[in-house]
């Protein structure tokens, strides 16, 4: 017998995602600089990418498991998946950060000199990715995306007398149930 285990694994990189968002989006080093928030918002993004990944297996598990209105379903599962390609540019984004401060530039690994396009490629895409205003307009619409897959997910549990603004995000969406 199969269990859908989709909403026990779902919350925990929604919430992490949520305050990576807040987090990147509204001037806390300004507010609390003492803080590295650089460090905490890398933590927050990568335990929040990888939970999306068992969100998205066990999603597709319990696809097959309820019986719920195929298309709120599958725009559900657009919005999760818009969501984890949102978040997981901007993990790449802060991968290639450190691979270029910690192992490119880092004279202990001199043999990557022999790979400078590639890098200097890495370094570009690094930048573009990482650009102050590309990464917060990404984490905006991660936010907005993760924001409206939770009220499908909670559409299609509870139906749409759990969220007021259920009824209007479905005449938005195009969805009728």
């Amino acid at each position: 017998m199969a269990y859908n285990i989709h909403p026990i694994l779902v919350h925990f990189p929604i919430a992490l995602l949520f305050l990576y968002s807040v987090i990147k989006i509204l001037p806390f080093e300004k507010w609390l600089p003492n803080i590295s928030w650089l460090q905490i918002q890398r933590f927050l993004l990568l335990i929040g990418v990888l939970g999306i990944f068992g969100a998205l297996q066990t999603g597709e598990i319990a696809e097959e498991l309820t019986r719920a209105n195929s298309q709120l379903v599958e725009t559900h599962a657009l919005f999760a998946n818009a969501t984890s390609w949102f978040y997981g540019i901007l993990l790449v984004g802060e991968v290639l950060a450190f691979l270029n401060t910690r192992i490119f530039a880092n004279p202990k690994y001199s043999f990557f000199a022999n790979y400078s396009k590639i890098t200097t490629i890495l370094n570009s895409l690094q930048k573009l990715i990482n650009h102050k205003i590309l990464s917060k307009v990404l984490a905006l619409f991660g936010l907005i995306s993760i924001t409206i897959t939770g009220l499908l997910g909670g559409v299609i549990v509870y139906g749409t007398t759990a969220d007021p603004l259920a009824g209007t995000v479905l005449k938005l969406l195009g969805i009728s149930l």
